[in-house]
């Protein structure tokens, strides 16, 4: 578990591909003293495993399902964004975020202020009903707050329902990769969990109630079973969870 409070800054020295997965070796600006083999490290977003470690840099191995969920950032040269996992000790500076990106996002504009840069991004379709004016947003591993979002439940007409907007601070753009980014970058994006918890109680409420009403056959009522299916899950007798969930390192969720 991360809080999006990124700890330093690393580059991508080696890649290496292996029947289309890929390790990677990542020298941060400063290696911890005590990283241990198997512990977590947010790559850019992207909960990875530590395989092997020295006084330079670590490794991690990413299959091909990661590399196909996440941005295009694993290139030699690449500054990537780092954190390791919180403990229970620490100041809890950003909100939970747990590492699996669920989709990519693209950079649409950057608008350079005096004081701070506001950005316009447009998140992957299926993570729009996330997004909340004032909520959070984790993206390339980097906690932040949505400032203004389109749609229905949004604070601007003039955004698209899967567009929002971001407003850095000098400080954030200094410690991360964020002052890199440009219209077109592809962004790693993880909507907030408890908004994902609390739709899935009420989806799962719905569903129970139907079966309970309606017997063990499975949902009959199309208000039901529209409801549900629009949502993204199935209406059959037994729950399949999200159609779109991501593949993450270390498991499918």
């Amino acid at each position: 578990m991360f809080t999006g409070i990124i700890e330093q800054v690393g580059v991508i020295a080696r890649t290496t591909e292996n029947e289309g997965n890929l390790t990677v070796t990542i020298q941060p600006a400063r290696m911890w003293a005590d990283v241990e083999l198997g512990e977590s490290i947010a790559v850019n977003g992207t909960c990875l495993t530590v395989t092997t470690w020295d006084a330079a840099g670590f490794t991690v191995d990413l299959s091909r399902e990661t590399l196909a969920k996440t941005a295009p950032h694993w290139r030699e040269g690449t500054k990537v964004n780092l954190e390791r996992a919180m403990t229970a000790q620490a100041r809890f500076g950003g909100h939970v975020v747990s590492g699996h990106v669920d989709g990519v996002g693209e950079i649409l504009r950057v608008d350079a202020q005096p004081g701070a840069y506001t950005m316009t991004v447009r998140a992957a379709p299926h993570l729009a009903r996330y997004l909340v004016p004032k909520g959070s947003v984790t993206v390339d591993g980097v906690s932040l707050t949505v400032v203004d979002a389109g749609g229905p439940a949004g604070s601007r007409a003039d955004l698209r329902p899967d567009e929002f907007t971001l407003w850095l601070v000098p400080h954030t753009l200094e410690v991360t990769t964020l002052h890199t980014w440009a219209a077109g970058t592809k962004v790693n994006l993880e909507a907030d969990q408890m908004a994902k918890y609390v739709e899935r109680l009420i989806l799962m409420r719905d569903w129970e109630a139907g079966q309970r009403v309606e017997g063990s056959e499975g949902l009959k009522s199309e208000g039901s079973k529209g409801r549900i299916e629009g949502a993204g899950f199935s209406s059959d007798s037994q729950m399949l969870g999200p159609s779109d969930s991501p593949i993450v390192e270390g498991g499918v969720l």
